[in-house]
């Protein structure tokens, strides 16, 4: 993956790694300022820029991952393929391509803009708060994963029946069914009748 000014300049490896700064928006999604990471999710939380992922492979599976263990924030539970906050001024497209590759190892094959949506999740476990503008891609995805350990727990591809049923059976994060919800048309359009979205 090439060095952008982005990842140079917040490499979570670094030594001299500075806090992570997320872009503070009004309703419209306009900027207005940066918050600290950790401190923009505290209730009762800064509406701030997101991005959410929605991959799928060519029989119209969607790729979900389980967030690694260690991570501050809804640990262990299930999500859509990738999400994350893009850099203060970094292009949401451009965050979404490269938390994917960050997590996932790997570069869509497809990746296009589906609308945004803007929630206010509380999660019960952490006592912290989603309180996201956030803008939402669908894309394909045919390379291998390799996905990061430390951001990783599992993934899986499901049709939309098998999804149905880890929902019931397992813990997903607070905010996956709004941005699922909120995605859909532009998943059907991609996936097309067939795939059941």
């Amino acid at each position: 993956m090439p060095i952008t000014p982005a990842t140079a300049t917040h490499n979570p490896s670094s030594p001299a790694a500075e806090a992570i700064l997320l872009e503070l928006v009004d309703e419209d999604g306009v900027t207005l300022g940066t918050a600290e990471k950790l401190a923009a999710h505290q209730p009762p939380g800064q509406l701030h820029r997101a991005f959410s992922v929605f991959l799928f492979d060519e029989r119209g599976r969607l790729l979900i991952q389980q967030r690694a263990l260690g991570k501050y924030h809804s640990p262990g539970v299930w999500s859509n393929t990738c999400c994350g906050h893009p850099y203060p001024g970094e292009a949401p497209f451009a965050a979404a391509a490269r938390r994917t590759f960050e997590e996932l190892g790997l570069s869509p094959s497809l990746l296009a803009e589906a609308g945004t949506v803007r929630y206010n999740h509380p999660d019960p476990a952490s006592g912290l708060v989603e309180r996201e503008y956030n803008h939402l891609f669908v894309g394909m995805v045919q390379a291998p994963l390799r996905a990061d350990p430390e951001e990783v727990a599992s993934t899986a591809f499901v049709t939309p029946d098998e999804l149905a049923r880890r929902h019931a059976e397992d813990t997903f994060s607070a905010w996956f069914m709004t941005v699922l919800d909120a995605v859909r048309p532009a998943i059907r359009e991609l996936t097309g009748p067939s795939a059941g979205w």
